[in-house]
């Protein structure tokens, strides 16, 4: 009985760090988005060069790393063509 009411608090427990991890990823991303200057370049930095902490945390987030990434450079490769849009 005591082994079973602790994997139940594990598998709670589980949960809870994924949604901790995945509003430290969300919390990047606005701060890429519209955060001050240099913050935004941390962020920039982070969510597109950096490999093992970004794996890390994508991980312990329960998300695929290589998805996310791919949709973040889609969403700046659109805000990049737009601004040029309006540049010209």
């Amino acid at each position: 009985m005591e082994n079973s009411i602790a994997t139940v608090g594990k598998e709670q427990e589980a949960p809870r760090e994924a949604r901790l991890w995945q509003a430290v990823i969300v919390s990047t991303i606005e701060e890429w988005v519209s955060g001050p200057l240099r913050r935004s370049r941390e962020a920039e930095k982070f969510l597109f060069t950096d490999n093992a902490d970004f794996r890390l945390v994508c991980e312990s987030a329960g998300m695929d790393a290589e998805s996310l990434r791919a949709r973040l450079t889609k969403l700046r490769n659109r805000s990049v063509a737009r601004a040029e849009t309006l540049a010209a």
